[in-house]
């Protein structure tokens, strides 16, 4: 294979080292995308590197080999490749333990982020920092590209009294940001120690995942390809309903319905509200796991045109106005084991969902929600590692 465009930061440091690792033991939070550019584990790789004693793995959701469907328990282990014990941040607990970290003098992350706030890969790295900070240890963060570059700022920001593992910390559904990036804006805003980030070569803000060079690694079982993660931060939202985001289907976040809804209906209700970037073609499927597992669903495939044109948290906003007027009777809010409504954890509050039950249109719901992306935007330039040509 032919060096990609891009060099991750776990490329960096093999080249180059970093002396603050030099001999140290350190854990390994990673998974399935933990690669280089030739498709070679990050495991196998500081295991055999020399450059760092690795001692310990940390899985996070999906598990440390990516085994693991979307909200399954992952049991700790020890990793048949290596021999290492492997402890799972999906399991009994979401944060390393003073147990798990006990030896250890640093702990690196190295997965695929998302680039959306409710994906659990950022939770875990901000529990891990937390934990890192608290126990002494050196918090380091091999960096990798923002998949739907570092440009497009969308969303509320999250507020703290509706924090969950699908969203940590007061940032907008679509960040912006690096791992690395978002890692200096935790310890910036929750006076933990800076973290040690290596950076990525090559990597500017406009590129999109395609455009780096990189081999796409699937982050999730169910964002198998570019276009369906681009759709994320907005058709991740019917999950709070009891509606089908397409899980169990061939085309997760891009597929949406339920057995009830007439798929043309729907179809025609949402080209009729001129969302940028996509267009909706009725459809028929039937999910073999998950919600509506073995029935046939009405609803639309929703097929991305123009990805610079596309805003996904307008489009999940009228999406979700959209399923429920199909049916108010039918349609439902989906609630948490706590008693939560699972779309508040989503979008980090109640208001939205208030809103679209008092009849309120999308486009009130969104009012204002620029504003918090712009303050934000002010609030990370000191922070950033990359530059590039579409500004921030």
């Amino acid at each position: 294979m032919q060096r990609a465009r891009v060099q991750v930061g776990l490329e960096v440091f093999l080249e180059q080292g970093l002396s603050s690792l030099e001999g140290k033991r350190a854990g390994l939070i990673t998974n399935p995308t933990g690669t280089d550019g030739r498709l070679r584990s990050t495991i196998d790789l500081l295991y055999a590197s020399g450059r760092v004693r690795l001692a310990a793995l940390f899985g996070p959701e999906h598990g440390i080999r990516g085994e693991a469907q979307a909200g399954e328990p992952v049991a700790d282990a020890r990793d048949a490749r290596t021999g290492l014990p492997v402890y799972s941040l999906y399991g009994q607990t979401r944060r390393p333990s003073p147990e798990m970290l006990q030896g250890l003098d640093a702990l690196i992350f190295d997965l695929q982020d998302i680039g959306v706030r409710y994906g659990t890969y950022a939770s875990t790295m901000a529990y891990a920092q937390e934990a890192a900070a608290e126990a002494g240890l050196l918090f380091v963060v091999f960096d990798r590209p923002n998949p739907l570059t570092g440009c497009w700022v969308e969303g509320n920001l999250l507020d703290p009294a509706f924090a969950s593992f699908v969203g940590v910390h007061p940032i907008p559904i679509r960040h912006g940001l690096t791992a690395g990036e978002l890692a200096r804006l935790l310890a910036a805003d929750r006076g933990w120690p800076e973290p040690v980030v290596v950076p990525m070569e090559g990597w500017q803000r406009e590129l999109w995942f395609d455009q780096t060079g990189l081999p796409w690694i699937q982050p999730s079982p169910n964002l198998p390809t570019l276009d369906s993660l681009a759709l994320y931060a907005g058709t991740c939202l019917v999950e709070g309903t009891n509606c089908s985001e397409g899980r169990g289907t061939t085309r997760p976040f891009e597929l949406v319905g339920a057995p009830w809804i007439d798929p043309f209906e729907l179809a025609e209700d949402l080209a009729g509200r001129g969302l940028p970037g996509v267009v909706f073609r009725p459809a028929y499927f039937t999910p073999t796991f998950s919600k509506h597992a073995g029935q046939r669903c009405g609803g639309v495939q929703i097929h991305v045109l123009d990805r610079e044109a596309l805003r996904p948290v307008e489009l999940g906003i009228y999406l979700l106005d959209a399923l429920r007027r199909q049916d108010p009777a039918v349609f439902a809010w989906r609630v948490s084991a706590d008693g939560r409504h699972v779309v508040d954890l989503l979008l980090g509050s109640d208001r939205p969902r208030r809103a679209l039950e008092a009849g309120a249109a999308p486009a009130e719901v969104l009012s204002g929600w620029d504003e918090e992306a712009r303050a934000f935007r002010e609030r990370c330039w000191p922070l950033l590692l990359y530059d590039g040509s579409c500004g921030w």
